[in-house]
């Protein structure tokens, strides 16, 4: 099995510019990015196309003006809905920016859209990386700021405390052993007392955990796991559907097929043909 950890060590090298931009241009519909999380904060502003973004595996529709905010330590996923679709990516530490702001230890509002002043300022960030006039990273460090405030000001919807943040921290820590076990052995049977006892909680401790930190029951969790994987598998066209439900862990076909449905709005038979 490869190993797909989901934790993401981001490493900023830049100290007088802590801040990752780019464009995600994508070219057809699917995952653009996998499941992971990490302590930065990662924000979104889709230029073109439609997609969902997930957050803690809550799904956020998006379209041309929406901006997702990404909270540190939060799972979060990419999936293209269009055949074109772009994003300006930012990808920044907090603390590095402002010790005031990132000991408030704020939560942002996930979803975002049609606000003009953080399109005008996103967009302006953008243009100028994209042409590097002289001085242009003291110009983006400058409106990045201004962002952030504004950010700051309309759209925190809860503040944690040090022991919140802290607690919030170690317990996506502790479930991405978890996490882990499932991305790696999806095609096996998987019990709620196995994945309890890998981080030593009762099963009932485990799943209050889990929901609270995740959003979704283990069991949904895994089964989504395992309906991207047979996607993949037949967007190949070299098993049959059986043979794809019963590769990815489903002893049951036509619970694979409704559950298949359920997830991606259609039969397996609509991606095999």
């Amino acid at each position: 099995m490869h190993d797909l950890s989901l934790y993401e060590k981001k490493i900023i090298n830049d100290e007088e510019f802590p801040v990752q931009i780019f464009k995600n241009q994508i070219r057809k519909p699917g995952s653009f990015y996998p499941a992971h999380w990490h302590e930065h904060i990662e924000l979104h502003y889709i230029l073109e196309g439609k997609g969902t973004i997930l957050c803690n595996q809550k799904p956020l529709l998006v379209e041309e003006g929406s901006l997702v905010i990404v909270n540190s330590n939060e799972l979060h996923e990419g999936i293209s809905q269009s055949k074109i679709f772009d994003a300006v990516v930012m990808i920044f530490e907090m603390d590095a920016f402002s010790k005031e702001m990132a000991n408030c230890n704020v939560i942002f509002q996930s979803l975002v859209a049609g606000d003009t002043k953080i399109k005008e300022l996103i967009v302006s960030i953008y243009q100028e990386e994209i042409d590097k006039k002289s001085g242009y990273k003291l110009a983006m460090k400058g409106k990045i700021y201004e962002l952030i405030t504004y950010l700051f000001r309309n759209y925190v919807v809860e503040s944690l405390s040090d022991k919140e943040s802290s607690k919030r921290n170690q317990n996506l820590m502790r479930l991405n052993t978890v996490l882990h076990h499932i991305q790696g052995n999806y095609t096996e049977p998987i019990s709620i007392q196995e994945l309890a006892e890998l981080i030593h909680l009762s099963e009932y401790r485990f799943c209050h955990l889990f929901k609270e930190s995740i959003g979704q029951s283990p069991l949904n969790y895994t089964n989504e796991v395992r309906l991207k994987k047979a996607h993949n598998l037949l967007e190949q066209k070299e098993m049959t559907i059986s043979e794809v439900a019963i590769a990815v862990g489903f002893q049951d076909y036509n619970n694979f097929g409704r559950l298949f449905r359920k997830y991606f709005g259609y039969a397996p038979s609509h991606v095999w043909n």
